[in-house]
């Protein structure tokens, strides 16, 4: 079973996404490979250099993460530029990955994925999507507590992803995480388990 995981930032993904390996399910993490991808060494590093130069590229060889946020909100061709070097890149990784935990004998990986609904090329890959949701005012809110960035600089984070209707829209199934304590969203998570052979 390929579980495909999404949820904006400050949804609650990755709790489920732990909930979930707890249960015995395998969870490849796309932000880990990315961060992996655009550290020193990493596959990226190259490409990035050869399409924004070497100012992108930090002191100590991986990407610059906030030089890369100043110019993608200065210029809009850049995301698009910076995601046609990772996606590909980060989604080689995690099928490689994949294959390793399948011929272990996992049944069930979950492919945990920010930016799922984004990438076109996910949906053929994937079993069943689950969708982690709540309402916009909870993720500013719970990601102003946990980062210290400020609620413009979130709500700017936030006009980067799906909107929600788009990934609701994308869902097999949904998981409403709002007001609610870890205790019920465990009880929440469980009650899907099951369709994962878990």
């Amino acid at each position: 079973m390929r579980v495909g995981l999404t949820g904006g930032i400050g949804s609650g993904k990755s709790t489920v996404a732990a909930l979930l390996a707890a249960k015995g399910a395998v969870v490849v993490d796309a932000d880990a490979v990315s961060r992996a991808c655009t550290a020193p060494g990493g596959a990226a590093i190259a490409f990035i250099r050869d399409t924004f130069g070497d100012d992108l590229i930090d002191a100590k060889g991986a990407l610059d993460r906030q030089k890369m946020r100043e110019l993608v909100f200065q210029d809009s061709t850049a995301r698009k530029r910076l995601e046609a070097i990772i996606h590909p890149l980060v989604a080689h990784e995690m099928e490689r990955d994949v294959a390793v935990q399948l011929a272990a004998g996992a049944s069930c990986v979950v492919f945990d994925i920010p930016l799922l609904v984004e990438s076109a090329h996910w949906r053929s890959r994937l079993d069943f999507i689950l969708v982690v949701d709540c309402e916009a005012q909870t993720q500013i809110a719970r990601v102003v507590r946990r980062s210290g960035l400020t609620e413009s600089e979130v709500r700017g984070v936030m006009a980067t992803q799906a909107s929600r209707a788009k990934r609701l829209s994308a869902a097999d199934h949904v998981l409403y995480n709002d007001g609610l304590t870890l205790d019920q969203l465990e009880v929440l998570t469980a009650q899907i388990y099951a369709r994962f052979g878990l």
